[in-house]
């Protein structure tokens, strides 16, 4: 019976050995192995085997992890508190410095990061510090990743939660606001309304310099039509001149064919003469100038005359007669 329970305790010690002696290391860790309280090495990820009571295995996360940097008053240049808190991202690069170089590795990074974030809003106005987050941000990543490097640590980023002013400066703040904003919107207003007056203005340009150009246009074309319908009317009374001449000159040609061709006596003439002179007299003029080359006319009419007088010796002759008058030709 005592060798069965001495057989019992070395088999549980040995199951317990052996347990004691496997660890595994997950994909996302590294392990730190110390023998005797002295660093033996690092363990990469995957199943590893330590001697029990002489081996320690220490896993670090190697992951990307965030320290959230409690609020904290902040004087700025211009002697204004603000409430200032951030966030900081780290990664671990090297688990032998973060477990050996620092021994609270979240309180040093968190005390780090309030100090020099009190530095640098400090040195800000209060309208430069709300402006003026990505500097600060990438100003502080670099204090905090140059700091954090013999603790094997790089800090990935920095991010400003909240700056915020007391209640006063606030109301302050959106008064500012409300007033800038009124003012844009006054001078987007004026804008607004001096683009439509230069754009109404530039339409009604446009629009008399087009209605102008209709009138000159239309003026243009009456001037035009105006102008081929006065040569269209001169063409036809040239044409309407043209025929009645050419209609004249053929008639008065048939005429003196006709003449010349009944070759007419002297008395013909004479009676012929005397008709036109009648004519001539019928007017209300009572005098008649004739061209002084008339003998051979005048010869004729006094033979005609004896004639009459020996056909009708009774009859007087009209006691108003028109006064006839020779002038002499002028000689050219």
């Amino acid at each position: 019976m005592a060798q069965i329970a001495i057989l019992a305790v070395l088999f549980v010690f040995l199951i317990t050995y052996l347990a004691s002696s496997v660890r595994i290391v997950r994909p996302s860790q590294r392990g730190v192995v110390e023998r005797l309280g002295r660093f033996k090495g690092t363990a990469e990820p995957g199943l590893r085997f330590i001697i029990p009571f002489v081996d320690k295995l220490r896993l670090v996360d190697m992951r990307e992890q965030v320290v959230d940097v409690p609020p904290q008053e902040v004087i700025t240049s211009d002697n204004v508190v603000v409430s200032v808190d951030a966030v900081v991202y780290y990664e671990p690069v090297d688990p032998q410095r973060l477990i050996y170089n620092i021994a609270n590795f979240l309180l040093a990074v968190t005390k780090l990061a309030q100090t020099n974030l009190r530095n640098l809003v400090g040195d800000l106005q209060l309208d430069q510090a709300l402006t003026s987050r990505d500097s600060i941000n990438t100003s502080l990543r670099s204090i905090l990743d140059d700091a954090t490097d013999t603790w094997g640590v790089r800090v990935k980023r920095v991010e400003i939660q909240r700056i915020d002013p007391p209640a006063d400066v606030m109301m302050a703040m959106h008064e500012q606001m409300k007033a800038e904003r009124t003012r844009r919107a006054t001078v987007t207003q004026a804008e607004g309304q001096r683009e439509a007056a230069v754009t109404r203005a530039e339409g009604e340009r446009q629009a008399a310099i087009l209605a102008a150009e209709g009138v000159r246009q239309r003026q243009i074309l009456e001037a035009e039509g105006q102008a081929a319908a006065v040569r269209e009317m001169a063409e036809a009374e040239r044409f309407r001149q043209l025929t009645i001449a050419l209609g004249e000159a053929e008639a008065i040609r048939t005429v003196y064919q006709a003449i010349h061709d009944g070759n007419p006596t002297a008395d013909l003439l004479a009676i012929k003469h005397l008709e036109t002179l009648a004519k001539i007299a019928d007017g209300q003029a009572t005098k008649i100038f004739l061209p002084l080359d008339t003998s051979a006319t005048m010869g004729a009419l006094g033979g005609i005359a004896e004639l009459f007088r020996e056909a009708r010796p009774s009859e007087q002759r009209s006691t108003e007669q028109p006064v006839i008058e020779q002038r002499p030709t002028e000689q050219m």
